[in-house]
């Protein structure tokens, strides 16, 4: 029995530990969370950070693991690069995970080998990155270097906004690091999807289209979709972009979430590569719509199995995921599922009860829920998901 090291245990990585199970793991959980509802399918749980790498290093030797993963977090993955690399467990480079997690190494990375990516820069001191701000052409965006769920993320339209978008930025990051950059005008939906590396080469591409809800942020996704209704020859420019930034970063191995937008211009900007699985429900969606496992892939390559029969199945259902969200501050009373949508839900979990206190969607620290729906076609798909509080609505008073 292969011993594994799961880092965190929230819903979204349930899918992580049911996945090990599924495989015949002996499945050992930790983070600071008892209450995290994963940790009951684990056959342990212990309460340690899952940034503090060394830690988690002097915890991993003593239990003799066999393999260790961070899903869907980007927070985590460097610890988990950095224990795999320590004890000689499968694994990408450590440095290279850092790269891939920190937004101010990503764009220098970029910029360093002619990759194109939105003009910006990083700062710890507000007044110098205020100093750069007035240098860009508005809209600008603020965001942390080490976030993710597009937590701090602001898009500012003046001056006096900066302050507050800094201050915002900067509560999400671990390293106190703000990135400051130009905003691309994109072409359609931006992409956000879950890809696989087997032997250093992409083996599975899972392009989504991103949903948001433009009343509550327009940067934060709230659905991803698929199959995309993007243009193949598009699709194949950033798999083979995001390729060649593995080439050059060594990258061997192992799940991978990317996010990247077609500009105005018609060219590809790679905004984000998460060296994990994608949070929401994204694998889940995929397993829906393709048949493809990429949760139960991720475990059998951190513990050294082959994955070479993992192939680019075709969709077979429109599937998306939903998080499940209100958009105004108050008092949780309930949802309404409209009757249209309601038999097409395959997967649903609330994250709070009536009468908790809830807040309007900011990022994905603020959704109460989460669902994988399934359509009938993609037109239905992108109308409903694009309009989804006129069938879930949120009940808060």
């Amino acid at each position: 029995m292969k011993k594994i090291l799961l880092l965190g245990g929230n819903y979204f990585q349930m899918t992580a530990t049911l996945a090990a199970k599924a495989l015949g793991c002996y499945v050992i959980s930790i983070d600071y969370l008892p209450d995290n509802p994963a940790h009951k399918y684990a056959d342990e749980y212990h309460n340690i950070s899952t940034i503090d790498k060394e830690a988690v290093l002097k915890f991993a030797e003593e239990k003799r693991i066999d393999g260790i993963v961070s899903y869907a977090s980007d927070i985590s993955a460097p610890t988990a690069a950095y224990v795999a690399e320590k004890l000689g467990l499968p694994t990408n480079p450590y440095e290279s995970v850092l790269t891939l997690t920190h937004k101010d190494r990503f764009r220098k990375f970029m910029r360093e080998h002619g990759l194109r990516m939105p003009e910006g820069d990083s700062f710890t001191d507000e007044a110098r990155a205020l100093a750069y701000c007035r240098s860009l052409k508005f809209p600008v965006m603020v965001k942390p270097i080490d976030s993710s769920g597009s937590k701090g993320v602001t898009k500012i339209y003046s001056l006096d906004e900066f302050p507050a978008a800094f201050a915002e930025a900067l509560s999400y990051s671990i390293s106190k690091q703000v990135i400051v950059e130009a905003f691309i005008q994109k072409m359609g939906y931006q992409i956000d999807g879950d890809g696989f590396i087997v032997d250093g080469k992409i083996a599975f591409f899972g392009v989504m289209d991103q949903h948001n809800d433009l009343e509550c942020n327009p940067h934060a996704p709230i659905g991803l979709s698929c199959p995309s209704i993007q243009k193949q020859e598009f699709q194949e420019k950033a798999r083979n972009q995001i390729q060649k930034i593995f080439d050059l970063l060594d990258m061997k191995m192992g799940a991978f979430n990317f996010e990247y937008i077609i500009g105005k211009d018609g060219e590809i900007y790679i905004l984000e590569i998460g060296p994990r699985n994608g949070g929401n429900l994204i694998p889940d969606a995929i397993k829906a719509a393709r048949d493809v496992d990429l949760a139960a892939y991720t475990i059998k390559s951190a513990v050294g199995e082959d994955c070479s029969s993992l192939w680019e199945k075709p969709v077979h259902t429109c599937t998306s995921s939903y998080i499940i969200h209100a958009t105004k501050d108050g008092i949780f009373r309930g949802i309404e599922i409209d009757e249209a949508i309601r038999p097409q839900i395959v997967q649903q979990a609330l994250f709070v009860k009536p009468g908790d206190k809830v807040e309007k969607f900011r990022n994905a620290a603020f959704g109460i829920g989460a669902m994988v729906i399934t359509f009938p076609d993609v037109e239905v798909m992108c109308e409903q998901i694009d309009h989804m509080n006129d069938y879930i609505r949120v009940i808060v008073d």
